[in-house]
């Protein structure tokens, strides 16, 4: 690269060091300063890039991943985007096993990424062979010089945020923050994160936000796995119905659910209150301070960060679909969708 043009090798340069920015309309009745760390600033629109980076070139300083070798991986939707993307660079072949209930944007964007995409079925037990965590393995085993990222249970994944997300929150806030909010999916992003605050300030509270239809908040409490827990449920990349090692459930403190409305409806009003144009999870973490706030969990002087992990784009035919909220019920007396009119002028 010539030294007098300022320009970035490739888009992989780009991942990391995401914004913190304050929020203010969205959190006004509640004591507090609350401030997004926003991940779709990442060149693949979400917190994934950082462990699909991070996974990948560390399988090649230990010789697992060499040239022409496939990745295989199960996801949602995000980390199979940003494992596309960093294969491309790379020169590696990707397959993803991706749930059935990944909105169509989504698996359009990895097919379009270049990825070979088997999409299985949301609602069966992790150890039917059509779920997408058999599939994957199933894969894995059946093409030589396969490697699989395996994120749920990846102690890489927790290391990722160890050593990029966590660091970022603590120099952007001096050391002043409090409390941290976070989705737990996987876990690496609160597990890694939460590791390298607390060992710089182990009074610093950590929140997990878990879908109702996931297990891990009742593992998080009694160390005991009730399948009872698990139905099934709309919001993607939130709460489990396994328990991933990636989850440390030791630095979290408190767990709390949200439900798939009422982070739809966050998630709308992200962007009409704060401009904020980010993804179901990213109104799931939102959602899941307003629970907080009303449960006393913040003071006037509490410094609270959230990780809001995705973008808005990939839920085009989901949340920011006016007929799909319609056809889930999400619209009530207690949650009106706005009516905003499209006028064409002839």
């Amino acid at each position: 690269m010539r030294e007098d043009i300022q320009a970035y090798n490739n888009v992989l340069e780009l991942i990391g060091d995401t914004p913190l920015v304050k929020l203010n309309r969205i959190v006004e009745d509640f004591p507090g300063n609350f401030y997004a760390k926003i991940e779709s600033f990442n060149p693949g629109h979400s917190t994934k890039d950082r462990i699909a980076l991070y996974i990948i070139e560390e399988a090649e300083r230990q010789g697992i991943l060499k040239p022409g070798d496939t990745i295989i991986e199960t996801t949602s939707g995000n980390t199979g985007f940003s494992l596309a993307m960093v294969s491309v660079i790379k020169g590696y072949e990707c397959i993803l096993a991706v749930s059935s209930k990944s909105s169509k944007d989504k698996i359009a964007m990895l097919k379009n990424m270049g990825a070979k995409v088997y999409v299985c079925p949301a609602h069966v037990s992790a150890d039917d062979p059509r779920s997408y965590y058999q599939v994957a393995r199933r894969l894995h085993e059946e093409i030589k010089g396969s490697v699989y990222i395996n994120q749920y249970f990846n102690q890489l994944n927790i290391d990722a945020h160890y050593n990029s997300t966590g660091p970022e929150i603590w120099n952007q806030t001096n050391g002043k923050i409090t409390h941290l909010v976070a989705c737990c999916g996987t876990g690496g992003t609160i597990s890694g994160t939460a590791k390298y605050l607390k060992e710089q300030n182990n009074d610093i509270r950590i929140l997990g936000i878990d879908a109702y239809g996931s297990v891990l908040k009742k593992y998080h409490e009694t160390r005991e796995f009730d399948d009872k827990e698990i139905y099934p449920y709309r919001i993607e990349g939130l709460g489990k119905n396994l328990i991933p090692t990636a989850t440390d459930f030791d630095v979290i403190d408190q767990f709390e659910k949200v439900s798939d409305e009422d982070s739809a409806h966050t998630a709308r009003e992200l962007v009409r209150k704060e401009g904020l144009f980010l993804g179901y999870t990213s109104g799931a973490a939102v959602q899941g301070i307003k629970q907080f706030a009303a449960l006393g969990e913040f003071t006037e002087d509490s410094n609270i960060v959230v990780i809001l992990p995705d973008h808005g784009s990939r839920y085009m035919s989901k949340v920011f679909s006016d007929d799909w909220m319609m056809e889930q019920g999400f619209s009530d007396s207690n949650h009106e969708l706005e009516d905003i009119k499209v006028q064409f002028v002839k």
